[in-house]
């Protein structure tokens, strides 16, 4: 009996071939130390696997588990590498979007989900808008405690969908989906991404975003599930609304009126029944858990109620096991759960130690060296790196694999391109300005910096460098004029940074020509408890001491 292999040979060859090039071929860059640079190898050929799904996403993440193992680039010592490769499965984050999805679950099981689909359908289906609006709402309401989006937008929603589609006979096949079924499923397909960004629990990748920007920031930075809602309500529910109308006046469906959908609702809801204890149990639950992630015991009663977001899922997985809504059968045979734990875990691995290791770091400073140079400000730099990150997804087939390979990067470069903005709009508008203060500065390609140091300093330097960066060098020679008497376009300036910061040549070459009690150092390097360190020195100084922090 013949054996089929347990992958797909050309996107398998693919993914080794980039790894083995990084490692191998590829040198290590200044500022990188082989370990990273293996990591990232390693990493690489993954996200390469997943985007050619050369195996199941499950199975190229237990291989990643075994390599990061196997070959010691966290650890040299065996027990400590194995440890480090099985460190994520820890992860309360992990766990929490796990056991989210074992929960929804019990909402397909007793089937609340499409009793909540038929019941806005059959108070607003008298016109196909209404229809739209429906499916938005259902969405909306099963987002919190459904994190993906195939089992919400495909398992729940759109049976509901392509049901009143076909009692219009709006079918494809039939050439026929320009009466409604195109303008459905466009609103269906739409509606699904936005309610995945307003819940950490409304996909997977959420739960990934809050453990990159924690790790970027030492913690000092987690969002909260209450938070994260909180921040997405007005522009989710801005784009809920407009989105319906938006692919109305797109792509306007035949079938205006329509009375037969708003009866397709009454008949599904007088199919299914009065709501049965599962569905009764599934909804208190329901309530439980949206009470419990909003914080609002906390609110009412003091920090003594708050409950964390991963013990709360698991609350309500107690209870649908203690009142059988859901049997252990039924969390056994949740596959797709399972397999989320398994490579998110893989992942955040992955991902967490390229941070440890200062290959983010590194390659947060590369896109502050390309970007920053280009004389943007802050809203200019800030557009680009969206833009970029936007279309970057292209290359994944993912939004985890995206994710995982870029937010982290991204976010701390978008960070550091503040200090570089903040003094082009001081050069441009100084006379507006009581001030700036800087911390940790990106001041354009090193090539100026080291040029201006050999000369001895901003204060000898003849402001010409051959060859250099139009943008660097203006702001550079904007900068000189600290050296000597500055002119009122030049407003004071306060500077900070760590002695270990990758641009501390460049900052230490400002802070030379200003007063000593207008420059702030602390230990460390380009990373957020530094940076805190240095916010809090300079608010403890005159003309602002004693502000708010």
């Amino acid at each position: 009996m013949e054996s089929k292999l347990g992958f797909k040979p050309v996107p398998t060859a693919i993914a080794v071939g980039l790894a083995l090039i990084i490692w191998f071929i590829i040198p290590v860059p200044d500022g990188v130390t082989p370990q990273a640079w293996h990591l990232l190898a390693m990493f690489v050929g993954v996200i390469a696997a997943i985007i050619g799904k050369a195996m199941p996403i499950g199975a190229i993440a237990m291989i990643a588990i075994m390599l990061v193992a196997l070959t010691g680039v966290t650890s040299d010592k065996p027990a400590d590498a194995v440890k480090d490769a099985l460190s994520s499965f820890s992860s309360p984050l992990i766990w929490l979007i796990g056991v989210a999805i074992m929960i929804s679950r019990g909402i397909l099981k007793t089937g609340l989900g499409a009793r909540i689909g038929y019941l806005f359908i059959a108070v607003w289906g008298k016109k196909t808008i209404g229809i739209g609006y429906s499916l938005a709402l259902s969405e909306l309401l099963l987002a919190p405690v459904t994190p993906s989006n195939t089992a919400r937008g495909g398992g729940i929603i759109h049976p509901v969908m392509k049901a009143i589609a076909s009692s219009y006979d709006s079918d494809p096949e039939k050439g026929t989906q320009g009466r409604i079924g195109k303008y459905l499923a466009l609103v269906n397909y739409h509606g699904n991404p936005i309610t995945s960004a307003m819940f950490i629990t409304a996909t997977a990748p959420n739960p990934l975003v809050v453990d990159i920007i924690a790790k970027a920031t030492n913690s000092d930075i987690h969002l909260s599930w209450g938070t994260w809602a909180l921040a997405m309500l007005l522009p989710g529910l801005v784009a809920m609304l407009v989105m319906p109308l938006v692919i109305y006046a797109v792509y306007p469906p035949e079938i205006k009126e329509t009375p037969n959908a708003a009866q397709f609702g009454k008949e599904g809801l007088d199919e299914m029944g009065p709501m049965n204890r599962g569905e009764k149990i599934m909804l208190g639950i329901f309530f439980i858990l949206l009470m419990l992630w909003a914080g609002i015991p906390a609110m009412i009663m003091g920090d003594a109620w708050k409950v964390d977001a991963t013990t709360t899922a698991l609350i309500g997985l107690s209870l649908l096991l203690l009142t059988g809504v859901l049997s252990w059968d039924d969390i056994l045979k949740e596959k797709s759960a399972w397999d989320t734990i398994t490579w998110f875990a893989a992942l955040v691995m992955m991902a967490t130690f390229l941070n440890k290791l200062g290959l983010i770091t590194w390659f947060s400073g590369m896109l502050e060296s390309g970007i920053g140079h280009l004389g943007l400000g802050w809203m200019g730099a800030s557009a680009l790196l969206l833009l970029a990150y936007m279309y970057a997804h292209y290359m994944f087939a993912r939004t985890t694999a995206h994710t995982t390979a870029m937010l982290g990067a991204f976010y701390v470069a978008g960070i550091s391109l503040g200090g570089y903005g903040s003094l082009l709009f001081a050069r441009d508008h100084g006379a507006l300005l009581d001030g700036v203060f800087v911390m940790a500065a990106f001041l354009g390609r090193r090539d100026l910096p080291a040029a201006i140091a050999q000369a001895g300093g901003l204060a000898a330097w003849n402001g010409e460098l051959p060859g250099a960066d139009a943008h660097d060098l203006a702001l550079w020679r904007w900068l000189r004029a600290y050296a000597g008497a500055p002119s009122p376009s030049h407003p004071p300036l306060w500077m900070g940074y760590g002695e270990d910061d990758r641009f501390v040549m460049s900052n230490r070459l400002v802070a030379a020509v200003l007063p000593p009690a207008q420059v702030f150092t602390t230990e460390g390097g380009h990373q957020w408890a530094p940076w805190r360190r240095l916010w809090a020195r300079f608010l403890d100084r005159a003309p602002w001491a004693g502000a708010p922090r």
